[in-house]
């Protein structure tokens, strides 16, 4: 709707998987880093955990994307909360490619087919990735216990899968109190939201990625995004997106702190009936 008046070719702050979009702070650099190590020297568990938000799930795919085509099958659950029978069935037929009948198999049935599939994948050449996402909302003990015996899996002495944790905060007492899984993780990765500098060359990035060097947010502007969104990447798009929207329908040239103000303003602002 407003590309056109802000000289964009595309929207700018979606929430794109598209690698043009990312941008290379250091904590997601760091973190990028460590995570590819843990994969490539077939590690058997890693953790990715940060505030809601941040772009872990963004950051994985991307790690996932430039992987060797050896990295394979590679399962994301991104709705983890399921008993655990259902959870090895998932899993199960996610790393063998089928779907499963109307009916979850046993859980030694489940176990047997992971056991062969992961054989087989590592005599062709190839590692198995498990990403968990949202692992904070596995709370079931013999979810986790689960995902902890995946790990016993050996083929010719090696791990037989990488398995990554990735969710909120919360996920660490858990994981505190279950030490048994805990002590299989290689890394453990806590991103951090931006500093003011990193929000002001995010806003900087992404609009140049959407194809303008014209300045749109002025240094106040970008200021007050920072500290409104707290260097959250999700909140920053959605606060730079509706200003972008709000100063197109006014016919304003540049964005400035007063704007800011009124959109954060209207998105906290709750209706009455």
């Amino acid at each position: 709707m407003y590309e056109e008046f802000w000289k964009l070719e595309e929207k700018p702050f979606e929430d794109s998987w598209d690698d043009c979009y990312f941008y290379p702070s250091e904590v997601h650099q760091s973190t990028t880093l460590k995570l590819r190590y843990v994969l490539e020297n077939q590690r058997p568990a890693a953790l990715l955990t940060g505030a809601a938000g941040l772009g872990k799930s963004l950051l994985v795919q991307r790690l996932l994307s430039q992987l060797d085509p050896a990295f394979s099958p590679r399962v994301q659950l991104v709705y983890p909360q399921m008993p655990y029978e259902q959870l090895l069935a998932y899993l199960a037929n996610e790393l063998e490619g089928t779907t499963s009948g109307p009916s979850t198999p046993t859980v030694e049935q489940s176990v047997r087919s992971i056991e062969s599939t992961l054989t087989s994948n590592v005599e062709q050449g190839r590692h198995a990735v498990i990403v968990i996402d949202e692992a904070h909302l596995v709370r079931d003990p013999n979810a986790l216990e689960s995902l902890r015996l995946l790990l016993n899996f050996r083929v010719h002495g090696g791990h037989a899968l990488t398995l990554l944790l990735v969710g909120q905060p919360s996920l660490l007492p858990v994981l505190d109190r279950f030490s048994s899984l805990e002590e299989q993780l290689a890394v453990k990765c806590l991103m951090r939201p931006f500093s003011e500098e990193e929000t002001v060359s995010y806003v900087t990035h992404r609009m140049t990625a959407a194809g303008t060097d014209c300045t749109v947010f002025d240094n106040g502007a970008l200021e007050l995004v920072h500290q409104i969104s707290g260097g959250i990447p999700r909140r920053i798009n959605r606060i730079c997106d509706l200003a972008l929207l709000i100063a197109f329908a006014d016919e304003q040239p540049l964005i400035g702190a007063e704007l800011i103000e009124a959109v954060s303003a209207e998105l906290v602002t709750v209706q009455p009936e």
